[in-house]
């Protein structure tokens, strides 16, 4: 469980930078690049650009796999453990099972009624 919960705070990490990287970027070219627009600087417009470009998508990718090892990183139960579908699926009635009830037919002249038969006298007593 401890690798889940690791995994899942950098996955949550991640998605802030993301974030915090797709707001820096500006659709129209500008950015972070609009406000470092010296002659004498190292990074110029472009390579910022290309550096926020190539950050987001390596974000991106990062998140990705580590939803595929947080998905791996489940804890699960214990073999004995099974899933409440598979209990019920256990526990379910056949529905063509055709259901036992109670007869209403009469009893028969030749057997005694069920509270009588064990007071019935044999003949010769």
């Amino acid at each position: 469980m401890g690798i889940y919960i690791f995994v899942s705070v950098l996955i949550i990490i991640a998605c802030f930078l993301q974030v915090l990287i797709v707001l820096v970027q500006n659709s129209k070219g500008g950015g972070l690049a609009a406000n470092f627009t010296s002659t004498g600087q190292t990074m110029g417009i472009r390579k910022t650009a290309d550096f926020l470009e190539k950050s987001t998508w390596t974000i991106a990718i990062s998140i990705l796999v580590l939803s595929l090892v947080a998905t791996a990183a489940i804890p699960r139960g214990g073999e004995s453990q099974r899933s409440r579908i598979e209990t019920q699926i256990q526990n379910a009635v056949d529905p063509d099972a055709i259901p036992t009830l109670p007869t209403a037919a009469p009893p028969s002249a030749t057997t005694p009624p069920a509270n009588q038969q064990g007071t019935q006298q044999k003949p010769g007593n």
